[in-house]
């Protein structure tokens, strides 16, 4: 089992090396024919101001409301950032809380500038939307307010929840082939699932989960990641909106290499 591990995760870090590798080599081939339009779109924000950019409300850590109704999180942080880097303003953003089905539909049909919401970036999604650099890696765990529970091995034959339809439910048939999956609709059956003690864990993403862990102590997330995935800045395509790509891409690249986003990553309480 530890050696089929292994190769997982080997041929996940391959994967995702060879993606990024693949997205920087085309992008600077394509820089380098000279054919980036001129900066039609980052002048228009510029004059008017201010960017609209849609987020989530209601998933802690990365954007909900705090008791007095005021947007915060790690992704707020994030636009705030960049509207002080590229406007000059922290306060230069207009957000837009949208519902998960809504965070691609909004950027397409020119609704918002950006969507920083939670949106993973995969090549489908590619097809229609253009994505930044990564700002943070999420991954699929497990949680449980089971002490008992503390490694992967202990889940062996356990029931476990996972999001009916979800991407998670062949990672943890891969990693726990003998446990009894259980479908749910939401992360608030899940909880009841686990607090009724019908299940044992339940699999999701770790960036939600994190805020779970905030909200309800008594649970605790296990240490195995069972996948990583990049969480991206959502924007539009067409040449008209490269140089309001090349700015935030500059600057999110930027955050990493300084290191404010691990900072801001951990002061939110994300894995």
């Amino acid at each position: 089992m530890n050696n089929r591990c292994n190769r997982w995760h080997e041929n996940t870090r391959l994967h995702l090396v060879l993606s990024a590798t693949i997205i920087f080599i085309c992008y600077f081939c394509f820089v380098g024919t000279g054919l980036i339009a001129s900066a039609a779109e980052m002048p228009k924000i510029q004059r008017r101001g201010y960017f609209t950019i849609a987020v989530k409300d209601n998933l802690r850590p990365l954007g909900f409301k705090d008791d007095s109704g005021n947007l915060q999180g790690f992704e707020i942080d994030l636009a705030q950032q960049l509207a002080l880097d590229l406007l000059g303003k922290k306060d230069a953003v207009k957000f837009q809380p949208v519902a998960n089905r809504d965070r691609l539909s909004v950027v397409l049909d020119k609704k918002v500038d950006l969507a920083i919401a939670r949106v993973t970036a995969t090549a489908s999604r590619a097809r229609i939307v253009n994505f930044s650099v990564p700002y943070y890696l999420d991954s699929t765990v497990l949680i449980t307010k089971e002490a008992s529970v503390q490694q992967l091995k202990n889940l062996a034959k356990q029931k476990i929840a996972v999001l009916n339809n979800s991407s998670t439910i062949a990672k943890v048939q891969y990693y726990l082939p003998n446990s009894e999956l259980v479908g749910v609709n939401s992360y608030q059956e899940a909880r009841e699932q686990t607090e009724n003690n019908a299940v044992a864990a339940f699999a999701a993403d770790a960036s939600v989960l994190g805020g779970w862990v905030q909200e309800y102590p008594q649970y605790h997330l296990l240490p195995t990641k069972l996948s990583t995935e990049p969480l991206s800045v959502v924007m539009p395509k067409g040449l008209q909106y490269d140089e309001l790509r090349r700015q935030l891409n500059q600057a999110i690249a930027r955050y990493i290499a300084e290191g404010w986003l691990a900072q801001r990553a951990q002061y939110w309480g994300l894995p």
